[in-house]
């Protein structure tokens, strides 16, 4: 894996959500996919649905041993949300650095 230090990793991660967000290209690559992990992982929660033309999103939540509660709520700024769905725990940490693997992102020092 890359040598990133964790702010540089959080770093990293916030510029790839901002460069999957401004390029709306987003059908042909797994940006899409990328951002409902994020969502999924920060949130615990299940079925995350992201609508960017309406700047929602739709998902479930825990609320106890199995059982879950559907939410969907609006996002005014949805770059700033997912970068602010960014933990820096060690199983968080190495969740990012798997997703900057798969995006082949590296360090440039």
């Amino acid at each position: 894996m890359n040598n990133f230090t964790t702010p540089e990793l959080i770093d990293e991660v916030k510029n790839l959500i901002s460069y999957s967000i401004s390029n709306k290209n987003l059908e042909s690559s797994n940006f899409q996919l990328m951002h409902r992990a994020i969502v999924k992982k920060y949130f615990e929660a299940k079925n995350v649905q992201i609508n960017y033309d309406e700047q929602t999103i739709e998902l479930q939540l825990p609320v106890g041993q199995r059982k879950y509660t559907n939410i969907t709520f609006e996002c005014m700024d949805l770059e700033r949300f997912l970068q602010s769905c960014l933990k820096k725990d060690e199983k968080s940490i190495f969740f990012y650095e798997t997703i900057l693997s798969h995006y082949n992102i590296t360090s440039a020092a």
